[in-house]
Protein backbone atom coordinates (compact mmCIF):
# COMPACT_ATOMS: atom_id res chain seq x y z
CA UNK A 1 0.00 0.00 0.00
CA UNK A 2 1.76 3.44 -0.55
CA UNK A 3 1.56 6.39 1.33
CA UNK A 4 -0.62 8.05 -0.51
CA UNK A 5 -3.46 5.11 -0.68
CA UNK A 6 -2.93 4.88 3.30
CA UNK A 7 -3.47 8.58 3.81
CA UNK A 8 -6.92 8.00 1.84
CA UNK A 9 -7.72 4.96 3.95
CA UNK A 10 -7.14 6.49 7.40
CA UNK A 11 -8.54 9.88 6.53
CA UNK A 12 -12.04 7.64 5.27
CA UNK A 13 -12.02 6.15 8.74
CA UNK A 14 -11.79 9.17 10.35
CA UNK A 15 -15.44 10.22 8.65
CA UNK A 16 -17.12 6.99 9.64
CA UNK A 17 -20.16 8.12 11.92
CA UNK A 18 -18.80 7.87 15.52
CA UNK A 19 -21.92 7.41 17.37
CA UNK A 20 -22.86 4.11 15.34
CA UNK A 21 -22.89 0.53 16.59
CA UNK A 22 -19.44 -1.20 16.86
CA UNK A 23 -20.78 -4.13 14.50
CA UNK A 24 -22.07 -1.26 12.25
CA UNK A 25 -18.51 0.64 12.13
CA UNK A 26 -16.99 -3.07 11.46
CA UNK A 27 -18.55 -3.45 8.64
CA UNK A 28 -17.75 0.42 7.28
CA UNK A 29 -14.11 -0.28 8.04
CA UNK A 30 -13.91 -3.95 6.36
CA UNK A 31 -15.26 -2.47 3.18
CA UNK A 32 -12.74 0.02 3.06
CA UNK A 33 -10.32 -2.30 3.87
CA UNK A 34 -11.15 -4.12 1.21
CA UNK A 35 -9.56 -2.26 -0.93
CA UNK A 36 -5.95 -2.97 0.01
CA UNK A 37 -6.83 -6.35 1.19
CA UNK A 38 -4.59 -8.30 -1.41
CA UNK A 39 -1.73 -5.55 -0.66
CA UNK A 40 -1.61 -6.11 2.99
CA UNK A 41 -2.03 -9.55 3.01
CA UNK A 42 1.10 -10.12 0.45
CA UNK A 43 2.46 -7.26 2.78
CA UNK A 44 2.44 -9.56 5.90
CA UNK A 45 3.01 -12.98 4.26
CA UNK A 46 6.52 -11.45 3.45
CA UNK A 47 7.31 -10.46 6.80
CA UNK A 48 7.52 -13.85 7.33
CA UNK A 49 11.69 -14.71 8.45
CA UNK A 50 10.98 -18.56 7.05
CA UNK A 51 13.09 -19.74 9.51
CA UNK A 52 14.50 -23.05 9.71
CA UNK A 53 12.06 -24.65 12.89
CA UNK A 54 8.55 -22.65 12.11
CA UNK A 55 7.40 -22.52 15.65
CA UNK A 56 4.35 -21.00 13.93
CA UNK A 57 3.55 -24.24 12.42
CA UNK A 58 4.48 -26.23 15.60
CA UNK A 59 2.38 -25.13 17.57
CA UNK A 60 -0.80 -25.56 15.22
CA UNK A 61 -2.39 -28.36 16.31
CA UNK A 62 -3.36 -29.07 12.36
CA UNK A 63 0.33 -28.09 11.77
CA UNK A 64 -0.33 -26.53 8.99
CA UNK A 65 2.51 -25.49 6.49
CA UNK A 66 2.06 -22.03 7.36
CA UNK A 67 5.79 -20.93 6.22
CA UNK A 68 5.04 -22.52 2.73
CA UNK A 69 1.22 -20.88 2.13
CA UNK A 70 2.81 -17.46 3.21
CA UNK A 71 5.34 -17.58 0.86
CA UNK A 72 2.82 -18.22 -2.10
CA UNK A 73 0.70 -15.75 -0.98
CA UNK A 74 3.38 -12.88 -0.93
CA UNK A 75 4.41 -14.09 -4.51
CA UNK A 76 0.53 -13.48 -5.61
CA UNK A 77 0.09 -17.37 -6.08
CA UNK A 78 -3.04 -17.43 -3.71
CA UNK A 79 -5.16 -20.51 -5.34
CA UNK A 80 -2.14 -22.72 -4.64
CA UNK A 81 -1.72 -21.38 -1.24
CA UNK A 82 -5.27 -21.83 -0.59
CA UNK A 83 -4.90 -25.79 -1.94
CA UNK A 84 -1.75 -26.02 0.77
CA UNK A 85 -3.85 -24.68 3.50
CA UNK A 86 -6.78 -26.77 2.78
CA UNK A 87 -4.55 -30.17 2.18
CA UNK A 88 -4.10 -30.10 6.81
CA UNK A 89 -7.24 -28.33 7.56
CA UNK A 90 -10.70 -28.69 6.19
CA UNK A 91 -12.53 -25.22 7.54
CA UNK A 92 -9.00 -22.70 7.01
CA UNK A 93 -11.69 -19.69 6.39
CA UNK A 94 -13.42 -20.58 10.27
CA UNK A 95 -10.14 -21.16 11.69
CA UNK A 96 -8.53 -18.08 10.58
CA UNK A 97 -11.39 -16.38 12.18
CA UNK A 98 -11.87 -18.02 15.58
CA UNK A 99 -8.76 -19.38 16.42
CA UNK A 100 -6.62 -17.94 19.66
CA UNK A 101 -3.93 -17.42 17.41
CA UNK A 102 -2.13 -15.48 20.26
CA UNK A 103 -1.77 -18.36 21.80
CA UNK A 104 -1.11 -20.82 19.08
CA UNK A 105 0.93 -19.85 16.04
CA UNK A 106 1.05 -15.83 16.09
CA UNK A 107 1.93 -16.01 19.99
CA UNK A 108 4.95 -18.24 18.50
CA UNK A 109 6.35 -16.32 15.54
CA UNK A 110 10.23 -15.75 15.98
CA UNK A 111 9.20 -12.01 14.85
CA UNK A 112 6.66 -11.72 16.98
CA UNK A 113 9.14 -13.04 19.75
CA UNK A 114 11.81 -10.50 18.69
CA UNK A 115 9.99 -7.57 19.39
CA UNK A 116 8.85 -6.80 15.99
CA UNK A 117 5.09 -8.00 15.88
CA UNK A 118 3.72 -11.03 14.76
CA UNK A 119 3.52 -11.96 10.97
CA UNK A 120 -0.64 -11.67 10.93
CA UNK A 121 -1.00 -14.96 10.16
CA UNK A 122 -5.27 -15.88 11.43
CA UNK A 123 -5.96 -12.92 8.87
CA UNK A 124 -3.76 -14.31 6.03
CA UNK A 125 -5.40 -17.47 6.07
CA UNK A 126 -9.10 -16.17 6.30
CA UNK A 127 -8.13 -13.97 3.31
CA UNK A 128 -6.52 -16.36 0.87
CA UNK A 129 -9.98 -18.83 1.65
CA UNK A 130 -12.13 -15.97 1.07
CA UNK A 131 -10.59 -15.08 -2.01
CA UNK A 132 -11.10 -19.33 -3.26
CA UNK A 133 -14.41 -19.07 -2.64
CA UNK A 134 -15.06 -15.97 -4.54
CA UNK A 135 -13.17 -17.10 -7.31
CA UNK A 136 -13.99 -20.77 -7.39
CA UNK A 137 -11.19 -22.45 -6.46
CA UNK A 138 -12.98 -24.60 -3.82
CA UNK A 139 -13.35 -27.92 -5.71
CA UNK A 140 -16.89 -29.79 -4.46
CA UNK A 141 -16.59 -32.71 -3.15
CA UNK A 142 -16.89 -35.51 -5.47
CA UNK A 143 -15.24 -39.00 -4.80
CA UNK A 144 -13.63 -41.09 -7.20
CA UNK A 145 -15.14 -44.18 -6.31
CA UNK A 146 -18.49 -45.17 -4.38
CA UNK A 147 -17.93 -47.31 -1.42
CA UNK A 148 -20.86 -49.11 0.02
CA UNK A 149 -19.84 -49.00 4.14
CA UNK A 150 -22.01 -46.39 5.82
CA UNK A 151 -20.59 -44.14 8.86
CA UNK A 152 -23.13 -42.69 11.40
CA UNK A 153 -21.82 -39.29 13.28
CA UNK A 154 -23.15 -37.63 16.65
CA UNK A 155 -23.18 -34.37 16.37
CA UNK A 156 -23.00 -31.96 13.44
CA UNK A 157 -20.03 -29.53 15.25
CA UNK A 158 -16.54 -29.12 13.88
CA UNK A 159 -14.87 -32.66 14.34
CA UNK A 160 -18.38 -34.50 13.20
CA UNK A 161 -18.05 -31.99 10.05
CA UNK A 162 -14.38 -32.60 9.69
CA UNK A 163 -14.02 -36.53 9.73
CA UNK A 164 -17.49 -36.25 7.37
CA UNK A 165 -15.89 -34.59 4.63
CA UNK A 166 -13.31 -36.61 4.79
CA UNK A 167 -15.18 -39.56 4.54
CA UNK A 168 -17.24 -38.33 1.86
CA UNK A 169 -14.37 -37.59 -0.21
CA UNK A 170 -13.08 -41.39 0.30
CA UNK A 171 -16.68 -42.59 -1.49
CA UNK A 172 -17.97 -43.66 2.35
CA UNK A 173 -21.75 -43.12 2.66
CA UNK A 174 -22.09 -40.81 5.65
CA UNK A 175 -24.93 -39.64 7.98
CA UNK A 176 -24.73 -36.96 10.03
CA UNK A 177 -27.37 -36.76 13.20
CA UNK A 178 -27.29 -33.76 15.22
CA UNK A 179 -30.29 -32.20 18.39
CA UNK A 180 -30.66 -29.01 16.56
CA UNK A 181 -32.36 -27.84 13.55
CA UNK A 182 -29.25 -26.65 11.69
CA UNK A 183 -25.43 -28.17 11.49
CA UNK A 184 -22.56 -26.59 12.72
CA UNK A 185 -22.84 -27.06 16.72
CA UNK A 186 -21.06 -24.69 18.39
CA UNK A 187 -20.30 -23.04 15.20
CA UNK A 188 -23.58 -21.88 14.12
CA UNK A 189 -25.24 -21.55 17.78
CA UNK A 190 -22.56 -20.90 20.36
CA UNK A 191 -20.00 -18.49 18.35
CA UNK A 192 -21.49 -15.27 17.77
CA UNK A 193 -21.96 -13.76 14.39
CA UNK A 194 -19.47 -10.92 14.75
CA UNK A 195 -16.57 -13.52 14.98
CA UNK A 196 -17.77 -15.98 12.40
CA UNK A 197 -20.36 -15.09 10.03
CA UNK A 198 -23.19 -17.99 10.19
CA UNK A 199 -23.08 -17.92 6.05
CA UNK A 200 -19.55 -19.10 6.20
CA UNK A 201 -20.82 -22.12 8.39
CA UNK A 202 -23.33 -22.91 6.44
CA UNK A 203 -21.77 -22.74 2.74
CA UNK A 204 -19.44 -25.66 4.27
CA UNK A 205 -22.61 -27.61 5.54
CA UNK A 206 -24.03 -26.78 1.92
CA UNK A 207 -20.87 -28.51 0.09
CA UNK A 208 -20.92 -31.38 2.20
CA UNK A 209 -25.16 -31.85 1.66
CA UNK A 210 -23.93 -31.31 -1.90
CA UNK A 211 -21.33 -33.83 -1.86
CA UNK A 212 -23.11 -36.39 -0.75
CA UNK A 213 -23.62 -36.14 3.21
CA UNK A 214 -27.07 -37.00 4.70
CA UNK A 215 -28.30 -34.62 7.85
CA UNK A 216 -30.46 -36.14 10.05
CA UNK A 217 -31.27 -32.56 12.26
CA UNK A 218 -33.93 -32.14 15.19
CA UNK A 219 -32.64 -36.27 16.50
CA UNK A 220 -31.85 -36.30 19.77
CA UNK A 221 -30.00 -39.36 19.99
CA UNK A 222 -31.38 -41.67 23.03
CA UNK A 223 -35.21 -40.14 22.51
CA UNK A 224 -35.63 -39.96 18.83
CA UNK A 225 -33.30 -42.85 18.00
CA UNK A 226 -31.71 -45.36 19.80
CA UNK A 227 -27.80 -45.88 19.75
CA UNK A 228 -27.90 -49.46 19.70
CA UNK A 229 -30.21 -48.27 16.19
CA UNK A 230 -27.46 -45.86 14.94
CA UNK A 231 -24.93 -48.71 15.70
CA UNK A 232 -26.83 -51.31 13.61
CA UNK A 233 -27.41 -48.94 10.55
CA UNK A 234 -23.60 -48.07 10.03
CA UNK A 235 -20.39 -49.95 9.76
CA UNK A 236 -18.68 -47.31 12.06
CA UNK A 237 -19.77 -44.83 13.93
CA UNK A 238 -18.47 -41.34 15.56
CA UNK A 239 -19.42 -39.59 18.53
CA UNK A 240 -18.63 -36.05 18.07
CA UNK A 241 -21.26 -34.37 20.45
CA UNK A 242 -19.28 -31.94 21.87
CA UNK A 243 -19.95 -30.67 25.58
CA UNK A 244 -23.22 -28.98 26.35
CA UNK A 245 -23.39 -29.47 29.82
CA UNK A 246 -23.36 -26.14 31.95
CA UNK A 247 -21.36 -25.89 34.44
CA UNK A 248 -23.42 -24.71 37.45
CA UNK A 249 -23.11 -22.90 40.89
CA UNK A 250 -24.30 -23.58 44.28
CA UNK A 251 -25.14 -19.71 46.09
CA UNK A 252 -28.02 -17.81 47.64
CA UNK A 253 -30.26 -16.74 44.83
CA UNK A 254 -29.05 -18.75 42.06
CA UNK A 255 -32.33 -19.46 40.64
CA UNK A 256 -33.79 -16.54 40.43
CA UNK A 257 -35.18 -14.83 36.80
CA UNK A 258 -32.85 -13.07 35.24
CA UNK A 259 -29.72 -15.12 36.00
CA UNK A 260 -28.92 -17.21 32.83
CA UNK A 261 -26.82 -19.53 31.26
CA UNK A 262 -23.98 -18.84 28.49
CA UNK A 263 -25.07 -20.98 26.23
CA UNK A 264 -29.11 -20.27 26.13
CA UNK A 265 -27.84 -16.49 26.23
CA UNK A 266 -25.59 -17.19 23.26
CA UNK A 267 -28.09 -19.28 21.09
CA UNK A 268 -30.55 -16.98 21.16
CA UNK A 269 -28.05 -14.34 20.14
CA UNK A 270 -27.65 -16.25 17.52
CA UNK A 271 -31.02 -17.25 16.60
CA UNK A 272 -32.40 -14.09 16.16
CA UNK A 273 -29.08 -13.35 13.87
CA UNK A 274 -30.50 -16.19 11.34
CA UNK A 275 -33.90 -14.33 11.98
CA UNK A 276 -35.76 -17.28 13.77
CA UNK A 277 -38.41 -16.00 16.51
CA UNK A 278 -36.86 -16.20 19.49
CA UNK A 279 -39.73 -16.00 22.43
CA UNK A 280 -36.73 -15.43 25.03
CA UNK A 281 -35.40 -12.77 23.29
CA UNK A 282 -37.78 -10.72 22.62
CA UNK A 283 -39.48 -10.93 25.75
CA UNK A 284 -36.11 -9.44 27.13
CA UNK A 285 -35.22 -13.23 29.38
CA UNK A 286 -32.11 -13.19 26.90
CA UNK A 287 -31.88 -9.84 25.83
CA UNK A 288 -29.00 -7.36 27.26
CA UNK A 289 -31.16 -4.23 25.57
CA UNK A 290 -31.31 -1.24 28.40
CA UNK A 291 -29.91 -3.75 30.64
CA UNK A 292 -26.99 -3.89 33.79
CA UNK A 293 -25.10 -7.00 32.42
CA UNK A 294 -23.15 -8.90 34.79
CA UNK A 295 -20.69 -11.69 32.82
CA UNK A 296 -19.25 -14.89 35.31
CA UNK A 297 -16.33 -16.45 34.17
CA UNK A 298 -13.04 -16.02 32.38
CA UNK A 299 -12.90 -17.96 29.38
CA UNK A 300 -13.61 -17.37 25.72
CA UNK A 301 -17.33 -18.00 26.08
CA UNK A 302 -17.29 -15.15 28.76
CA UNK A 303 -15.78 -12.96 26.52
CA UNK A 304 -18.03 -14.24 23.44
CA UNK A 305 -21.56 -12.94 26.05
CA UNK A 306 -19.89 -9.50 27.40
CA UNK A 307 -18.78 -8.44 23.76
CA UNK A 308 -22.14 -9.89 22.52
CA UNK A 309 -23.95 -7.89 25.61
CA UNK A 310 -22.61 -4.75 23.78
CA UNK A 311 -23.86 -5.16 20.68
CA UNK A 312 -27.24 -5.94 22.04
CA UNK A 313 -26.96 -2.39 23.75
CA UNK A 314 -26.26 -2.95 27.30
CA UNK A 315 -26.69 0.12 29.88
CA UNK A 316 -23.30 -1.13 31.14
CA UNK A 317 -21.21 -5.02 31.05
CA UNK A 318 -19.33 -6.04 33.77
CA UNK A 319 -17.34 -9.47 34.07
CA UNK A 320 -16.30 -11.20 36.94
CA UNK A 321 -13.23 -13.42 37.46
CA UNK A 322 -11.65 -15.12 40.40
CA UNK A 323 -8.31 -14.34 39.25
CA UNK A 324 -5.92 -11.29 37.61
CA UNK A 325 -5.76 -11.22 34.25
CA UNK A 326 -2.48 -13.01 33.57
CA UNK A 327 -4.40 -15.89 34.84
CA UNK A 328 -7.04 -15.69 33.34
CA UNK A 329 -8.09 -18.66 30.46
CA UNK A 330 -9.66 -16.67 28.01
CA UNK A 331 -7.69 -15.19 25.35
CA UNK A 332 -5.32 -11.80 25.43
CA UNK A 333 -6.60 -10.58 22.52
CA UNK A 334 -10.22 -11.12 23.14
CA UNK A 335 -9.72 -9.43 26.25
CA UNK A 336 -8.60 -6.51 25.10
CA UNK A 337 -11.45 -6.63 21.99
CA UNK A 338 -13.76 -6.26 25.11
CA UNK A 339 -12.00 -3.65 26.82
CA UNK A 340 -11.99 -1.50 23.81
CA UNK A 341 -15.64 -2.04 23.14
CA UNK A 342 -16.30 -0.89 26.67
CA UNK A 343 -16.72 -3.80 28.79
CA UNK A 344 -15.35 -3.78 32.57
CA UNK A 345 -13.30 -6.55 33.94
CA UNK A 346 -13.76 -6.72 37.94
CA UNK A 347 -10.42 -8.69 38.63
CA UNK A 348 -9.85 -10.84 41.57
CA UNK A 349 -13.73 -10.89 42.31
CA UNK A 350 -15.72 -13.84 42.81
CA UNK A 351 -19.67 -13.91 43.66
CA UNK A 352 -20.78 -15.61 46.57
CA UNK A 353 -24.43 -15.42 46.01
CA UNK A 354 -27.20 -12.88 44.21
CA UNK A 355 -29.78 -10.55 45.56
CA UNK A 356 -33.71 -9.58 44.57
CA UNK A 357 -36.19 -11.81 42.80
CA UNK A 358 -35.85 -10.95 39.94
CA UNK A 359 -32.19 -10.49 39.98
CA UNK A 360 -31.14 -6.93 40.45
CA UNK A 361 -27.73 -7.45 42.00
CA UNK A 362 -24.40 -10.18 42.57
CA UNK A 363 -22.84 -10.57 45.90
CA UNK A 364 -19.36 -10.58 45.53
CA UNK A 365 -16.16 -11.49 47.22
CA UNK A 366 -13.20 -10.05 46.91
CA UNK A 367 -10.46 -12.35 46.30
CA UNK A 368 -6.54 -12.54 46.10
CA UNK A 369 -4.20 -15.18 44.85
CA UNK A 370 -2.31 -17.12 47.13
CA UNK A 371 -0.15 -20.87 46.50
CA UNK A 372 -0.30 -22.35 44.04
CA UNK A 373 -2.30 -25.42 43.50
CA UNK A 374 -0.88 -28.63 41.74
CA UNK A 375 -0.92 -27.66 38.17
CA UNK A 376 1.13 -24.31 39.80
CA UNK A 377 -1.70 -21.53 39.28
CA UNK A 378 -2.16 -19.91 42.22
CA UNK A 379 -5.46 -20.08 43.91
CA UNK A 380 -7.76 -17.58 44.74
CA UNK A 381 -8.45 -16.83 48.24
CA UNK A 382 -11.38 -14.62 49.48
CA UNK A 383 -10.42 -11.49 51.16
CA UNK A 384 -12.66 -11.52 54.31
CA UNK A 385 -14.79 -8.46 55.13
CA UNK A 386 -14.44 -7.01 51.81
CA UNK A 387 -17.41 -8.34 50.51
CA UNK A 388 -20.25 -5.84 48.49
CA UNK A 389 -22.89 -6.09 46.19
CA UNK A 390 -22.89 -5.15 42.27
CA UNK A 391 -25.74 -4.16 40.88
CA UNK A 392 -27.37 -6.35 37.86
CA UNK A 393 -30.53 -6.78 35.99
CA UNK A 394 -28.95 -9.82 33.92
CA UNK A 395 -26.35 -12.22 35.00
CA UNK A 396 -24.96 -14.78 32.20
CA UNK A 397 -23.24 -17.56 33.94
CA UNK A 398 -20.19 -18.92 31.75
CA UNK A 399 -18.24 -21.06 33.86
CA UNK A 400 -17.49 -23.84 31.72
CA UNK A 401 -19.47 -26.89 29.99
CA UNK A 402 -19.05 -30.10 31.52
CA UNK A 403 -19.90 -33.58 29.23
CA UNK A 404 -23.29 -35.17 29.52
CA UNK A 405 -23.93 -38.53 30.95
CA UNK A 406 -24.03 -40.58 27.82
CA UNK A 407 -23.67 -43.79 28.72
CA UNK A 408 -26.89 -43.48 30.76
CA UNK A 409 -28.78 -41.23 27.98
CA UNK A 410 -28.18 -43.63 25.60
CA UNK A 411 -28.37 -46.49 27.50
CA UNK A 412 -25.18 -48.17 26.69
CA UNK A 413 -23.16 -49.05 30.05
CA UNK A 414 -20.33 -50.81 27.96
CA UNK A 415 -19.36 -47.33 26.62
CA UNK A 416 -16.44 -45.84 29.05
CA UNK A 417 -15.96 -43.07 30.48
CA UNK A 418 -13.41 -40.97 32.33
CA UNK A 419 -13.97 -39.88 35.58
CA UNK A 420 -14.46 -36.16 34.54
CA UNK A 421 -17.33 -38.13 32.19
CA UNK A 422 -15.19 -37.38 28.94
CA UNK A 423 -15.32 -40.92 26.58
CA UNK A 424 -12.19 -43.08 27.29
CA UNK A 425 -10.94 -43.23 23.21
CA UNK A 426 -7.60 -44.11 21.90
CA UNK A 427 -5.56 -41.05 21.41
CA UNK A 428 -3.79 -42.19 17.85
CA UNK A 429 -7.05 -44.01 16.33
CA UNK A 430 -9.77 -42.42 18.66
CA UNK A 431 -11.36 -45.76 18.77
CA UNK A 432 -13.58 -46.48 22.16
CA UNK A 433 -14.18 -49.78 24.35
CA UNK A 434 -17.24 -50.54 21.84
CA UNK A 435 -15.40 -51.85 18.59
CA UNK A 436 -16.14 -49.72 15.45
CA UNK A 437 -17.27 -46.71 17.64
CA UNK A 438 -14.71 -44.01 17.87
CA UNK A 439 -15.18 -40.55 19.42
CA UNK A 440 -13.43 -37.38 19.04
CA UNK A 441 -13.68 -33.38 20.50
CA UNK A 442 -14.50 -32.23 23.65
CA UNK A 443 -16.29 -35.32 24.58
CA UNK A 444 -13.50 -36.88 24.61
CA UNK A 445 -11.14 -33.80 25.58
CA UNK A 446 -13.15 -31.61 27.72
CA UNK A 447 -13.90 -28.04 26.51
CA UNK A 448 -11.62 -27.27 23.97
CA UNK A 449 -10.55 -25.60 20.78
CA UNK A 450 -11.99 -25.58 17.70
CA UNK A 451 -8.74 -26.69 15.75
CA UNK A 452 -8.24 -29.29 18.04
CA UNK A 453 -12.27 -30.63 16.85
CA UNK A 454 -11.06 -30.37 13.47
CA UNK A 455 -7.54 -32.09 13.58
CA UNK A 456 -9.29 -35.25 16.29
CA UNK A 457 -12.00 -35.56 13.51
CA UNK A 458 -9.35 -35.89 10.49
CA UNK A 459 -7.68 -38.78 12.54
CA UNK A 460 -10.42 -40.28 13.68
CA UNK A 461 -11.52 -40.27 9.70
CA UNK A 462 -8.52 -41.82 8.90
CA UNK A 463 -8.77 -44.44 11.70
CA UNK A 464 -12.55 -45.35 10.34
CA UNK A 465 -10.71 -46.03 6.81
CA UNK A 466 -8.26 -48.40 8.48
CA UNK A 467 -11.29 -50.29 9.90
CA UNK A 468 -13.33 -50.32 7.16
CA UNK A 469 -11.24 -51.74 5.17
CA UNK A 470 -9.92 -54.86 7.70
CA UNK A 471 -12.41 -57.27 6.42
CA UNK A 472 -11.62 -56.86 3.37
CA UNK A 473 -7.87 -57.57 4.12
CA UNK A 474 -8.99 -60.92 6.14
CA UNK A 475 -11.34 -61.82 3.43
CA UNK A 476 -8.16 -61.19 0.62
CA UNK A 477 -5.99 -63.27 3.22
Amino acid sequence: MSKRQMLQFVSTAKEMPQKRDADSRAHDFDEIYAEFAAEKAAEQASRCSQCGVPYCQTHCPLHNNIPDWLRLTAEGRLQEAYELSQATNTFPEICGRICPQDRLCEGNCVIEQSGHGTVTIGAVEKYITDTAWENGWVPAIAPAAERPESVGIIGAGPGGLAAADVLRRAGVQVTVYDRHDRAGGLLTYGIPGFKLEKDVVMRRVAQLEQGGVEFVLNCNVGVDISFDAIRGKHDAVLIATGVYRSRGMQAPGVGAAGIVRAIDYLTASNRVGFGDSVAEYDSGELNANGKRVVVIGGGDTAMDCVRTAIRQGAQSVKCLYRRDRANMPGSQREVQNAEEEGVEFVWLTAPRGFAGEPVEGVMVQRMRLGQPDATGRQSPEVIEGADYVEPADLVVMALGFEPEDLPTLWGEAALEVTRWGTIKADFRSHETSLPGVFAVGDIVRGASLVVWAIRDGREAADSILTYLNQPAQVAAE
